[in-house]
């Protein structure tokens, strides 16, 4: 199994040959010496995995820079088989069109809850609520329904491969204090994160489970997955945690009850923040790593 963060917040640097290609384009030919080439972040995340014969892209980053990145990195992205939507948020999504631009063939999973309806709440002089849209381009489900598929329930999508949903009953109170909301009929109503789903591989070592910022929780999404999976052990964990807003103490409570629940392998970023990841580490040691543009994961599975 190999993963590379084709998009983060914090950039990097990938040293290999130099491509001729330009870094946008789908592949690239490698030639000539090699060099360090930068990588550029921005606020979002895209995620490539190759998995028992199998390319996946998870989410499309704030832009086209994900694609820059991939052509830097090496990674064809033509050659995606199945390409997923963790929520519907503008940072995963926004690179969208850039990915259908370059793949012709690969199915998009988003959730069966995905619309095009999601806010961020502002207080205006501490009293006034401005509500930002923070969702998908507004046309682009319409634009994109031929290579849009719509996920319910537990999902197979390949071979050990499958999507998850939110089981946890009132996360709409975790939407109150995130400050989310999406708009139905006209009316605003705290987000109940009915639009995010997991990516679930189960690999010989154990279940690796991707989702991208967490909203809901990642200890609650671990719990999820335990229950939807019985008798599987949860091997490793990947995503943004979304605790850049969040206290020091809930952070560190958010950490004790990661580590009760015993995955070994923790990769954040995004939305977890650098003061976030700091305790992470201080509670959780060597277990969790840093996510950053470039980084690659690869592990090896032994039955």
């Amino acid at each position: 199994m190999k993963v590379q963060v084709l998009i983060d917040n914090i950039e990097g640097f990938v040293t290999g040959t130099q491509f001729a290609a330009r870094p946008d384009t789908a592949s690239s030919d490698a030639v000539g010496q090699s060099r360090t080439r930068k990588l550029f972040g921005e606020w979002g995340l895209s995620v490539y995995v190759e998995f028992e014969g199998k390319r996946y892209l998870l989410d499309t980053g704030a832009s086209h820079l994900f694609a820059k990145n991939a052509g830097v990195m090496g990674v064809d992205l033509s050659k995606v088989d199945i390409g997923i939507l963790s929520h519907a948020h503008y940072d995963h999504v926004n690179g969208m069109a850039k990915f259908f631009a370059l793949n012709k063939t690969a199915p998009f999973y988003v959730r069966k809850g995905v619309a095009e309806n999601c806010y961020h709440a502002h207080k205006l002089f501490g009293r006034l609520t401005y509500h930002e849209y923070i969702g998908i381009h507004k046309g682009w489900l319409k634009r994109f329904a031929d290579r849009i598929r719509y996920a319910e329930g537990d999902m197979q999508i390949a071979p050990n491969v499958y999507l998850v949903p939110h089981k946890t009953a009132g996360l709409e109170n975790i939407g109150e204090r995130a400050h989310l909301s999406v708009k139905e009929n006209g009316k605003f109503r705290y987000d109940s994160f009915d639009h995010e789903q997991s990516l679930v591989f189960d690999t010989p070592q154990g279940l690796f489970v991707m989702n991208s910022c967490s909203h809901a929780g990642a200890d609650n999404i671990v719990k999820e997955i335990e229950a939807t999976f019985p008798g599987k052990k949860i091997y490793a964990l990947l995503g943004g945690f979304h605790l850049f807003r969040y206290k020091d103490d809930v952070v560190r409570a958010f950490a004790e009850r990661l580590r009760a629940l015993d995955v070994q392998k923790i990769y954040t970023g995004h939305c977890t923040g650098d003061r976030a990841y700091a305790i992470l580490h201080e509670v959780l040691g060597d277990r969790v790593q840093q996510m950053r543009c470039g980084m690659v994961y690869l592990h090896t599975f032994t039955s």
